[in-house]
């Protein structure tokens, strides 16, 4: 079992950077691809970048140039470095934990993100 636990989430002018973090609880985090989902009212959730145990990253195309997602095993958190925000990047941010069979899949609670002015 897993528990996410996400933080950072705020309102930010378009431009702006934010940091996200997830923090998990359990054993055998480095076992898990993580990763960062967004999703808007009335669309589906949809992956903005992922993150395996090796440091191979996969970004959204919409993201790529602009995030930058990182994990510290040491300390069970992945990050998401989000730079030049803009208003469609508003979204609610959930963190995933999928483990590297694809037997179990994680999701914390997310955080609202919102680029505006």
């Amino acid at each position: 079992q897993v528990q996410l636990v996400e933080s950072g989430g705020d309102l930010v002018q378009p431009g702006g950077s934010l940091t996200l973090s997830c923090a998990a609880s359990g054993s055998s985090f480095s076992d898990y691809r993580m990763g960062w989902y967004r999703q808007v009212p009335g669309k589906q959730r949809v992956m903005v970048a992922t993150i395996t145990s090796s440091d191979n990253t996969k970004y959204a195309d919409s993201v790529k140039g602009r995030f930058t997602i990182s994990r510290d095993n040491a300390k069970n958190t992945v990050y998401l470095q989000m730079d030049s925000l803009k208003p469609e990047d508003t979204a609610v941010y959930y963190c995933n934990a999928l483990y590297y069979d694809y037997s179990r899949d994680y999701w914390g609670q997310g955080t609202q993100v919102t680029v505006s002015s």
